[in-house]
């Protein structure tokens, strides 16, 4: 029986989620499979996967015959340098230890790496954020300027107009006051 290492689709629309199967090499992709050895969900940055490595790792030794795309997740996660090392213990090259430190010190700067991704990436989320906070505090200065000229413009349009009527309540009284006066000496 020759056998696959497959993704299955799963998920809802416009949203796929992997499972990581061995199927036999006939069985359409969704359809049956010999075992589950992990997930893929490639919707997340950087995508996620969730793999049981010895049995990813039997898997391959065996001679399963991954798809191009389980054969890069499986790559990236050190499935192919595991066997590659077990290989050279096989051969004599080097010890178990060896190998093993070998892997750790991998698996170590690959992580180095991942984390060094994931704080660049929040630096360029933050610096984002306060670039989009420093133009909005720009246009509500400016919003704020211009309202302060409306209200400006509103309140001397008001100063006028007292002025005017106080002008023409004052005009309004001259005369009576001087038809005051003039009666007054009449009267006397």
């Amino acid at each position: 029986m020759a056998t696959k290492i497959r993704l299955q689709r799963g998920g809802r629309k416009s949203y796929a989620f992997y499972r990581i199967v061995i199927a036999d090499a006939r069985a359409p992709r969704d359809g049956r499979f010999t075992e589950k050895i992990g997930t893929y969900n490639p919707n997340t940055n950087p995508a996620t996967v969730d793999l049981n490595f010895e049995r990813a790792l039997y898997w391959v030794e065996t001679g399963a015959q991954p798809t191009d795309t389980v054969r890069n997740i499986l790559s990236r996660e050190g499935v192919y340098l595991m066997k590659h090392l077990k290989g050279g213990v096989k051969k004599g090259a080097f010890d178990e230890a060896t190998a093993q430190k070998k892997f750790d010190a991998w698996k170590a700067d690959k992580q180095k790496g991942l984390e060094k991704v994931a704080a660049d990436e929040a630096k360029a989320k933050k610096d984002a954020a306060e670039k989009e906070l420093a133009q909005e505090k720009k246009l509500n200065e400016e919003i704020a300027k211009k309202v302060a000229e409306k209200k400006a413009a509103e309140a001397a349009a008001k100063a006028e107009a007292e002025a005017a009527a106080a002008a023409e309540a004052a005009a309004q009284e001259a005369p009576a006051a001087e038809e005051a006066a003039a009666e007054a000496p009449a009267a006397e």
